[in-house]
């Protein structure tokens, strides 16, 4: 289940949030609520938030996803309680607020770059201009998520096959593929690298395997999904 907040900055100088600033307004939104100790329970989160983009009327406009729908149901009552909502330093006036369900399609792009360990102890991220290693990254995407899935679900799942059979990676106007994004924690900023895609394609999704993608289509694929990595949109082919 999604949800779409379209926003107007009252600020003239508006710089769009950093991915730490949204997140603790999605935390924010949640207090007294069910979900109000989400943060700090050690698990997976279950929910994930694209990149700021502009709508077709000029506005910052923010989707957030997840499996569980009295998550999304939870913050849209919130949210629509209000008239502004601070993000970080910004005050904004919450101009369009919907939420709503999008079919499960066989191919998929992202909304924000997916993110992966290639070392976890060590902190590091996998880089696919450097490792270009698509079967890792296949390998633990899968594995993520199959875990994720199980998490969620109380239920272990196999994936017969790799996760998708077609990928093709977004370039970045600089020609590059990675992405560096600078996520604030504390006052103290760190770098997180991830890559988007252009598409990540299952050439048959079985009925056995629906629920499955329609979650990672909710959840979001790769690590530090509930910091806006991972997020996933589907798309007609």
């Amino acid at each position: 289940m999604r949800l779409k907040i379209s926003l107007e900055p009252l600020n003239r100088n508006f710089e769009r949030p950093n991915k730490h600033a949204v997140q603790g307004f999605i935390y924010n939104m949640l207090k007294d609520s069910e979900y109000g100790e989400r943060h700090d329970e050690p698990k997976f989160k279950f929910f994930t938030f694209s990149d700021f983009f502009t709508d077709p009327a000029g506005r910052p406009t923010l989707l957030i996803s997840s499996p569980e729908r009295g998550f999304i149901n939870t913050l849209h009552s919130t949210i629509r309680e209000r008239e502004t909502v601070h993000i970080g330093q910004q005050e904004l006036r919450v101009v369009e607020l919907k939420k709503f369900r999008l079919p499960l399609r066989r191919a998929f792009q992202t909304g924000s770059p997916i993110v992966l360990y290639r070392n976890a102890e060590e902190n590091e991220y996998f880089k696919l201009h450097q490792h270009r290693d698509l079967r890792f990254f296949l390998e633990r995407l899968k594995e993520n998520a199959e875990k994720k899935y199980g998490a969620f679900y109380g239920d272990e799942f196999t994936l017969e096959g790799p996760i998708f059979d077609r990928l093709i990676p977004k370039l970045r106007n600089n020609g590059k593929l990675d992405v560096y994004v600078k996520v604030v924690k504390n006052g103290v900023p760190f770098p997180v690298i991830g890559s988007n895609w252009e598409l990540l394609e299952k050439e048959r999704i079985k009925p056995e395997e629906r629920r499955f993608y329609r979650f990672i289509m909710d959840a979001g694929l790769g690590e530090k999904n509930s910091l806006g990595f991972g997020f996933l949109n589907p798309v007609r082919r």
